[in-house]
């Protein structure tokens, strides 16, 4: 009779499911919750918080809010050509790999993702860390931790927009890349170097008499 009970207890762990154990090393950080996705190609970089990936097209990266880029007769909010260009150098024509963590499209039928560079840097926490970006996440998130010490970081050093301001070409002359003066320039009246003519001194009286 105890052959049966012995029995079931084996019956119930062979289709209990396995629940993940933590990492070697024993530090269980729940990314296990992650889906990350195989090697992705980095095709384009639109603003400071969107890109172009192969198989997936466009990926927002979650939990951030870059400054936006001009559009038309809009301009730029400050810090969003910074963003932009900040964004490109650390991935673009990279191989990035992206973690989906809950909701996987935005309302404009994006990608919600952490990117993660191949060495291991985690490319949102990146442009918060350096002002660039803030924190947005509205729904508790994996890693949201790891963002909000990045801003908090950014903020005490005062980096981007939490401190200085952005590098916006001062008005005046400028040079055109093929190497012409710019046509704001060329319009100015040019200063005029020669020296004026000097007055006909007076002739005064009684100076030729005798």
């Amino acid at each position: 009779m105890q052959i049966l009970p012995a029995l079931l207890v084996a019956s119930i762990a062979a289709v209990s499911p396995l629940r993940p154990g933590p990492p070697e090393g024993g530090h269980d950080v729940r990314s296990s919750a992650l889906k990350r996705s195989d090697p992705v190609l980095v095709r384009a970089v639109i603003d400071g918080d969107t890109i172009d990936v192969t198989a997936y097209g466009r990926v927002r990266l979650l939990g951030i809010d870059a400054p936006e880029l001009g559009h038309g007769f809009d301009a730029a909010a400050p810090f969003g050509m910074e963003a932009r260009d900040r964004l490109a150098s650390l991935v673009l024509h990279r191989w990035v790999r992206l973690e989906q963590d809950g909701v996987a499209l935005d309302a404009y039928n994006r990608h919600l993702a952490f990117v993660m560079r191949e060495d291991g840097m985690f490319v949102n926490a990146v442009l918060v860390r350096d002002g660039l970006a803030r924190v947005s996440a509205r729904r508790p998130l994996s890693r949201l931790d790891e963002l909000t010490r990045a801003q908090a970081d950014a903020q005490a050093f005062r980096r981007g927009m939490w401190g200085g301001a952005p590098k916006i070409p001062a008005a005046g002359y400028t040079r055109r890349s093929d190497g012409m003066p710019s046509p704001a320039a060329s319009r100015r009246k040019p200063r005029s170097n020669a020296a004026k003519p000097k007055a006909k001194p007076k002739h005064q009286r009684g100076s030729d008499s005798c």
